[in-house]
Order: C-alpha cells, then structure tokens, then sequence
C-alpha cells in the first residue's frame, strides 16, 4: 500500500507534536484526522506542502501546518513536502521562479550578480520583486496541483497493484487446491 511508502520517509508525529514552532497548534494537534493516512488527506497535504514550499518566506512549516489544520490535511505530509525548498535548493528554485515570472510579465531577465549579504538582498529584490512573486505563485499553483493529483494518481496506483497481486495469489492458491484433472472451469463459481 501506498501507506507504507509514505510512512517510511514521514517524520514521527510525537517529534512534530512536540516541535516548537507547532507549539501554538495546541490541542488541534490531538485531532486524529491530522494523523490519519489516507488518498484524501494525503493529495491534500501533498498540494499544500508543495505550495508552501514554493512561497517565499522563513518558516514554510507553520503556515503549512495551518492549512493541513485549516483543510483536514495530512500534517506530517505536508511537513515533508515542504522541505523541498531547503537551504540547498532555496537558489536555484527561486531563480528558476523568478525566470518564469520575467517570461510571464514581460520583463526581461536582469543578470543576477550573487552576493551573500543582506544589503544585496534588499536591494536585488527591489528590482526584481515582481517577477519573482509572480513566478512563485505560478510554480506553486502548478506544483500544488501536480502533487494533488499525483498524489492521487500514485495512490490508486498502489491500490490497482495491490488489488491485482490478491487476485493473483487467489488464482495460484485455487489452482493448488483443486485435485489434478479438473478444470477451474468446472470446479464452478468461487
């Protein structure tokens, strides 16, 4: 089942219970539904973490655990799906953002002249704000969708294999149960 899969990469929920920055969530986080998974709640968190993890901002988790909250979502899903923007991958995805926001807008791509100080910061993001938040809110409209329905395609995947490789089984074990000579045709309904 799929439930297996996710689970393995999942981080412990007594951890995200007791995580600082979800502290506020109080006893909303004892809420079963948060915990439970399923295809639903799972493509849920899926779309929500994906598009948190697209959003420019520190913090992508609390407001990711809010919308699981807020939408019945799978909390420690959407967690996961989060840190696909991490400290390492942060660059090249919002600069990727950004060039798909300049696309959109019309704006030609300015070349970006990396420096690692605040100063610089402030001041490139002033000169390219727009395209930047444009292309984010693209990307993340596009990857929450993609993981919403892939989520869901994936899983009813797993469910079909699961489904098939049951019949098969059933199939073999019948077939070493009936006395040699007889037909499954004419051993009659199962």
């Amino acid at each position: 089942m799929p439930r297996r899969l996710i689970r393995r990469y999942l981080p412990d929920t007594e951890r995200l219970r007791r995580h600082r920055s979800l502290r506020f969530l109080g006893r909303r986080l004892q809420e079963p539904n948060l915990w439970r998974l399923n295809r639903t709640s799972a493509a849920r968190a899926a779309a929500i973490g994906l598009f948190m993890a697209f959003v420019p901002m520190p913090f992508q988790m609390v407001p990711a655990a809010l919308l699981a909250v807020c939408f019945g979502a799978n909390l420690p899903v959407s967690a996961a799906f989060v840190w696909i923007t991490n400290p390492l991958t942060m660059p090249p995805v919002f600069y990727f953002c950004y060039r798909i926001g300049a696309r959109l807008t019309g704006t030609p791509p300015q070349p970006l002249d990396f420096e690692l100080s605040l100063a610089w910061l402030g001041t490139e993001l002033a000169r390219v704000w727009q395209p930047f938040l444009v292309g984010c809110l693209v990307v993340a409209t596009a990857a929450a969708l993609l993981g919403y329905y892939g989520m869901r395609a994936l899983w009813r995947w797993q469910v079909l294999r699961q489904w098939t490789r049951r019949t098969e089984e059933r199939r073999r074990s019948l077939r070493r149960t009936l006395p040699p000579g007889i037909d499954r045709a004419d051993a009659g309904p199962t």
